[in-house]
């Protein structure tokens, strides 16, 4: 009997579980000698991350860990190709000029398309009352109405997608532990600028669907709403894509030298360059000003043409006159492509680890293909 007692007793005081249950002290503290003093935690001061689990009303703690960094990493690589998909689309809806073909906006009601021929009717009678198709379209079909409709439909569900691949993932990760203190910030950073991004998109549309009543020209969105939609895009997928590869890839340890001092500072200005140049882009697009001069170098029959400064006051010329918004956008991309080539060059003189070294060289090929297809 005492056998059948003590000795499943004996197990118990000696095992891990008993020792959650007691309360822990404080390791003993250097006095100098050869006594040791314990002093018991403060309330609410626990030792483990078991005495926190076993706490009233809580339930067990997760902690972020590299396994968790590396789902989150992946989960942030993924969004920011929705996000490079999202710019590759508006590129698309852009160009077959379907930005327009929807005239109201609204979260949930307009995810369901029309489905019969009353429905399309409808929606094609009330596009009919705005500029873009009483100035440009007058003799659209319908079935040519429903082609960019469709086009500009797509790039709205798209952002739907794009906003859910951000919030729900963001809100499951945030609820299990597996965000740091310092990636929470960023996650919500990034959410919000998912959300942003939305409505900025409407914003821009809707300059497009104005009347305006002194102006006999092409209806079409604003140039400065379209280059803050297609920058904040850029930002939220290099953020995204930046705080992806830093949880997903080794950080390197160089030695700081001025050598990599001046390629690292050579490096942020050049994509600022780019960053410059893309916005540079949007200003072309909105204006349609890549229709002024179809040579190159030359612009016309003169390196600098003459109508550069028509605008008053000059500042306007910069971001209303097309023959300058094209002007700037040239000088731009052969700066930024000359950028880049100095920094593949610069990177080439210091030893680098092998992922920099190909990063350069991508960056390199991609720039010079980039100059070419314009």
């Amino acid at each position: 009997m005492q056998r059948l007692l003590f000795t499943p007793l004996t197990a118990f005081l000696g095992s891990p579980c008993l020792r959650l249950l007691v309360p822990r002290v404080a390791p003993r503290t250097q006095c100098g000698c050869s006594c040791g003093i314990r002093r018991p935690l403060r309330p609410g001061q626990y030792s483990t991350i078991s005495d926190v689990a076993l706490q009233p009303g809580r339930s067990t703690v997760s902690l972020p860990s590299k396994a968790a960094e590396r789902v989150v990493g992946r989960w942030l690589l993924v969004c920011s190709g929705t996000v490079a998909g999202a710019v590759i689309l508006g590129g698309v809806t852009r160009l077959t000029e379907s930005g327009l073909s929807m005239v109201d906006w609204h979260l949930i009601k307009e995810m369901k398309p029309p489905t019969s021929k009353e429905e399309w009717e409808a929606e094609f009678q009330k596009y009919q009352q705005f500029p873009e198709f009483k100035i440009l379209n007058h003799d659209m079909t319908l079935a040519e109405f429903k082609f960019i409709w469709y086009m500009e439909y797509s790039h709205r569900m798209w952002g739907r997608l794009v906003g859910l691949a951000y919030i729900l993932p963001a809100a499951y990760f945030w609820k299990k532990g597996w965000l740091t203190r310092g990636l929470k910030g960023r996650v919500l950073a990034l959410c919000g600028l998912v959300c942003f991004q939305g409505l900025l998109g409407w914003y821009m549309v809707k300059s497009g669907l104005e009347e305006k009543p002194d102006s006999h020209d092409i209806p079409r969105v604003s140039q400065y709403r379209l280059a803050a939609h297609l920058g904040s895009a850029l930002v939220l997928y290099c953020a995204s894509l930046w705080t992806s590869l830093s949880l997903l890839l080794p950080q390197h340890k160089l030695t700081e030298t001025r050598q990599l001092l001046r390629l690292r500072r050579f490096a942020h200005g050049t994509a600022g360059l780019v960053f410059l140049t893309a916005l540079s882009g949007a200003f072309v697009a909105g204006l349609d000003a890549g229709l002024v001069y179809n040579s190159f170098p030359k612009m016309g029959e003169s390196w600098i043409p003459e109508d550069l400064f028509t605008f008053s006051p000059l500042l306007r010329n910069v971001f209303e006159n097309p023959t300058m918004v094209q002007f700037d956008h040239r000088v731009l991309g052969i700066a930024s492509v000359t950028a880049v080539t100095v920094l593949y060059f610069l990177s080439r003189r210091i030893p680098l680890p092998r992922r920099t070294k190909i990063a350069a060289t991508t960056l390199l090929a991609l720039a010079y293909t980039q100059n070419m297809a314009e």
